[in-house]
């Protein structure tokens, strides 16, 4: 009898293991994709490649500040000083030290998947920028934050290039508190005008469909930057 019980749990396991396989597979969608993209299709959308820690230079770029209004992005975001805060795709911490500024009493997780980028972030702390960032190695399918404990997670033109962008929703709706926000910004793709390569640029409909599938609840869409999309999505 302890063998059959075992046989049938067994076969539960693989069969759900099965499942989640086949339903992961059907998320996605490979074909012969353009140039910048990785021919690997989510709700339709071709995922760019990551920018390389090789680039982090034009993160840095003094042109920056004027270019995308990067100075304005901070108040729209309404941080409190003892929040929790991630930011998702840090690269060299351009947003996350300001963001510990504004949060003096929190911590900000700095999240990247290349090490070299976090290298630098740890490197600019040595050198004095504030201690209270904690710099984060994720995947490319999970941000690793801790469950439940953050406020804000904030996306600077990271999203479009996330090569499981499900799973990693999945890995941020679980790092948010109930009632926790995503602040997605992206380069607007309904602007021909915005100099940016069409696979690194997202509008509003394809975000707002693709965090409804995370469960997320559309909150507004701010259009005061000159080239980007500032979306809020709450966590219900």
């Amino acid at each position: 009898m302890l063998a059959i019980i075992c046989l049938f749990l067994l076969f539960g396991v693989t069969f759900a293991a099965q499942v989640c396989a086949t339903q992961a597979a059907d998320i996605y969608e490979t074909r012969r994709g353009s140039f910048d993209g990785i021919g690997k299709f989510y709700m339709g959308r071709e995922i760019a490649h990551v920018m390389g820690h090789q680039a982090a230079d034009w993160l840095e770029r003094p042109e920056r500040k004027a270019e995308e209004g990067t100075e304005k992005l901070l108040p729209l975001l309404g941080i409190k000083p003892t929040d929790v805060l991630a930011d998702i795709g840090a690269g060299t911490g351009y947003f996350s030290f300001r963001m510990a500024t504004a949060a003096p009493q929190g911590k900000v997780y700095a999240v990247d998947i290349q090490q070299e980028m976090l290298d630098m972030i740890a490197a600019r702390q040595r050198q004095g920028a504030p201690a209270n960032v904690v710099p984060v190695l994720g995947t490319e399918s999970d941000p690793k934050l801790p469950a439940g404990e953050v406020d804000l997670i904030l996306l600077v033109d990271a999203y479009h290039e996330f090569s499981f962008p499900r799973e990693m929703g999945e890995g941020m709706v679980r790092g948010l508190k109930s009632g926790g926000r995503i602040a997605l910004v992206e380069y607007r793709a309904e602007d021909q005008a915005v100099p940016i390569k069409t696979l690194h640029k997202l509008s509003v409909k394809q975000a707002k469909a693709e965090m409804a599938a995370l469960g997320l609840q559309f909150v507004k869409s701010d259009e005061s930057l000159p080239w980007q999309h500032v979306m809020f999505f709450a966590k219900p």
